[in-house]
């Protein structure tokens, strides 16, 4: 269990993807950005790699690995299959099987054992999915909506630059870290939330009508944001508190729990604490 006293770390699991590197040779990849803001918000990174090109997960393994963490960290990348909500691609829509494959499986285990969840970009998308939501597969094909790939904008803007406000709704667990109210923020995407997951509620939109944030109305500290709180901390301080508040609730599960040493094998439950 968790050494009292504040000394150990919580252990934060961080979804990774797979790319190409020189030759073609498969890698796996991960923006460091996001080990950075788990280890200045005062948590333990542990990178969790997705399986190999059309392999799945071993029987049991995401239960496993979410048997060893205090949180969840489902980070950016390329898009969910819409197949998971009975719809055909996009042209647009770019797969990541594998990903797919980690994530939901994690997420599941993860909401089963009520471990605090945070997803960025794509991993507010899985969070919504899980739940039994869709996704708009491009918003620029949509009526009414702006760019919102900043890289794209004319001028374009850098990642780590702010691009347009967010609408953040009061009594949500995001207001209570980043403060009801309008917020700017960065924004790196080109889907969104379509019809919201069962148990979940919007909680920030952008003045297009874009779905920026989504929260678990349950117990369970589950947040997903579509902006990037990970290119921002160093030069907004504002976004490493949504970093802290999510370690600080996954060390809140650390402490609960000396009942996850008979989940992950160790048999000695309640002993200790």
């Amino acid at each position: 269990g968790m050494a009292m006293g504040g000394a150990e770390r919580p252990v934060i699991g961080v979804t990774a993807g797979l790319g190409r590197g020189e030759g073609a040779r498969p890698e796996v990849r991960l923006a460091s950005l996001y080990v950075e803001a788990v280890r200045a918000a005062g948590g333990a990174p542990v990178v969790v790699a997705p399986p190999a090109p059309g392999e799945r997960l071993a029987e049991g393994e995401a239960a496993a690995l979410v048997a060893r963490f205090d949180g969840l960290l489902l980070t950016g990348g390329l898009d969910v299959d819409p197949a998971r909500w009975g719809e055909p691609p996009h042209r647009e829509t770019k797969v990541d099987a594998e990903r797919d494959e980690l994530e939901f499986a994690l997420l599941l285990a993860a909401r089963d054992l009520g471990l605090p969840i945070l997803g960025v970009c794509r991993g507010c998308q899985v969070i919504n999915v899980a739940f039994g939501g869709s996704l708009l597969q491009h918003l620029p094909c949509l009526s009414g909506v702006n760019e919102h790939r900043q890289t794209r904008l004319d001028p374009p803007l850098a990642r780590g630059e702010l691009s347009h406000e967010v609408a953040i709704a009061p009594g949500t667990r995001l207001a209570a870290v980043l403060g009801a109210g309008v917020l700017k923020v960065n924004s790196l995407h080109h889907q969104a939330v379509g019809r919201l997951g069962e148990g979940l509620r919007v909680s920030a939109q952008s003045p297009d009508g874009v779905v920026e944030g989504i929260e678990a109305d349950g117990p369970a500290w589950i947040v997903g944001v579509q902006f990037h709180p990970e290119e921002l901390f160093r030069a907004h301080p504002t976004f490493l508190a949504l970093f802290r508040a999510f370690v600080a609730e996954a060390a809140a599960f650390a402490a609960r729990g000396p009942s996850r040493a008979a989940v992950a094998g160790g048999g000695a439950a309640g002993a200790g604490l």
